[in-house]
């Protein structure tokens, strides 16, 4: 007994139903594995990924050739385990995606280290060398924060003092970093 099958308008050759597994299978293989990856490979949207759902229903359908109730409707049996395949790697996907570490973020190079680290002693050594009052006013602006009338609230003086005090060692620190270039 043969039958033809439909793929797409075209007739295919004629599929013995006394065939074993093993000819039905390659037969059908040599048939239609190229047009089952197309189909994988959209639903997939990747091409190695979809040959091995292609490949995964063909062997699921060889085991299975046995218990065929009608071997005629092999390819749709095919088609069917390709979509179901393809289903089952997308949701794979999507739960190693929502369950993925977060990448850390890109750590600057050894050098920039190094540089920042020497840039950092080299405005500590800076600030040390200015007087007491200049070395306040500048810690308390640029690494506190603060404003100029937070700073004149902290050092117990007026906020012109803070606008001078700070412009005097600003400059006097840029000064000894001009010195140690």
């Amino acid at each position: 007994m043969t039958t033809e099958t439909l793929v797409a308008g075209a007739t295919t050759a004629p599929l013995s139903v006394e065939w074993d597994a093993d000819h039905a299978v390659t037969e059908l293989y040599r048939e239609h594995y190229r047009p089952l990856v197309r189909l994988a490979a959209l639903l997939v949207r990747d091409h190695a990924t979809a040959e091995e759902v292609v490949q995964d229903a063909f062997v699921a359908m060889h085991g299975a050739w046995r218990r065929l109730r009608d071997p005629n409707k092999a390819l749709s049996y095919l088609r069917q385990a390709v979509v179901n395949k393809a289903r089952s790697v997308l949701r794979h996907r999507a739960v190693v995606e929502k369950h993925a570490p977060k990448a850390m973020p890109d750590a600057p190079s050894a050098e920039h280290g190094a540089m920042n680290l020497l840039e950092r002693e080299a405005v500590i050594t800076g600030l040390r060398k200015l007087p007491t009052r200049q070395r306040e006013a500048i810690v308390l602006r640029y690494y506190g924060d603060l404003s100029e009338a937070q700073i004149a609230d902290a050092m117990g003086i007026s906020r012109g003092a803070v606008k001078s005090h700070t412009s005097r060692g600003i400059s006097a620190l840029r000064s000894v970093l001009e010195q140690t270039s």
